[in-house]
């Protein structure tokens, strides 16, 4: 097992506060395969909230940044940002959480609470930066935050999601990226009942969105290459599935839709998705982070199309969206994993053989610790 002794975590003062020990899965550069490393997370400040990690979500964006895709990984890398535990310790000025209660952490465990986005509560457009749950370095002296492939972690109250009691807890951490991930845009362009909205591809992102936008009224259709995966769309609340690679389908559905959310994690063409919006339509990229096919302008034009893109949600809408999974029953299709099983799972994911969300049972890191 690698060993960081130094201390990753530091209160947002800048001061350090004496460490506990942690174990966790993760890597100290982007050749290597993911492994167990001991490091040390905070004691719990007055405002902090302690959890035990019970599971965590495998996310298409961890695969990313552990091998540095994005040019911007900090090492040693241990990645997590879906985790779902219980409160095992609180600081005295908490008072949202007691010990034993269900707790979840997303996308971020911090923000600057200044800037014009964070009072409008909307942390995650922080004009100073927010504070990412893992690969985030701590302004006050540039140490890295470690994710949820861990123990346990110890996060400020303000950061700290409520999880519905009704809920498969195996299932419910990708809610906490996936789920708002597709929800906060939702939200933004006030999908509702009648809806018409497209959900292209159906991985990780694209069958929580298809749930979510069922939930709030819409009429959904899904856009996939897999005709293995139509049933499964219909199943989990799409009205319509249409192979993309099916012309003639395409065509078809040309000017019907409201509203797109494409959750291609990749580079593609968004031009037969375009074609596809209704004058004032609008299509949100919430999967790929990288440069794309450009896009038809002349068609954006001439049907006064928008094309944007979103990132992650903030508090408010996690929340929000945490409740309306439970309200309606909604959580992932998981395939539970151990730790152990990490790196095969991430090849697995890159060849689209996970379905549709890889959540990770932590409690094999403890078995490990205690063989």
């Amino acid at each position: 097992m690698t060993s960081y002794a130094q201390e990753v975590e530091v209160r947002t003062d800048g001061s350090r506060a004496q460490g506990t020990p942690a174990v966790g899965y993760g890597t100290p550069d982007k050749t290597s395969p993911l492994g167990p490393i001991q490091f040390e997370r905070r004691e719990p400040g007055p405002t902090d909230v302690s959890i035990e990690i019970l599971y965590c979500g495998v996310c298409h964006s961890d695969l990313h940044q552990v091998r540095d895709e994005w040019n911007n990984t900090v090492w040693p890398c241990i990645p997590g940002h879906e985790i779902v535990g219980r409160v095992t310790a609180v600081g005295a000025e908490v008072t949202r959480f007691q010990v034993g209660d269900l707790a979840g952490v997303g996308c971020m465990v911090d923000s600057c609470q200044e800037c014009e986005s964070c009072k409008a509560g909307e942390e995650q457009y922080c004009q100073n930066g927010f504070l990412a749950t893992y690969n985030g370095p701590f302004k006050a002296d540039g140490s890295n935050t470690f994710g949820g492939y861990s123990d346990h972690i110890v996060v400020t109250e303000q950061f700290v999601l409520r999880i519905p009691e009704n809920l498969d807890l195996k299932a419910v951490a990708p809610i906490l990226c996936a789920g708002v991930t597709t929800y906060s845009p939702m939200k933004h362009w006030k999908v509702g009942k009648g809806t018409k909205v497209g959900v292209v591809a159906l991985g990780g992102l694209g069958h929580m969105a298809v749930q979510i936008a069922a939930a709030l009224g819409a009429e959904v259709t899904v856009f996939t290459t897999r005709e293995d995966k139509m049933a499964d769309a219909r199943t989990l609340g799409a009205k319509a599935v249409v192979l993309s690679t099916d012309e003639d389908a395409m065509k078809a559905l040309k000017g019907t839709l409201e509203f797109i959310i494409d959750t291609i994690p990749t580079r593609h063409d968004v031009n037969p998705y375009l074609q596809t919006l209704a004058h004032d339509g609008q299509l949100v990229l919430v999967g790929a982070l990288e440069p794309l096919e450009p896009a038809n302008n002349m068609y954006m034009a001439t049907q006064r199309l928008g094309m944007s893109g979103s990132l992650i949600g903030s508090l408010a809408e996690t929340q929000e969206v945490l409740d309306l999974c439970g309200q309606h029953g909604i959580v992932a299709q998981a395939e539970m994993i151990d730790i152990q099983d990490i790196n095969k799972t991430f090849e697995r994911m890159m060849n689209e053989e996970i379905h549709y969300r890889a959540v990770i049972d932590m409690a094999s890191i403890t078995r490990e610790q205690r063989a």
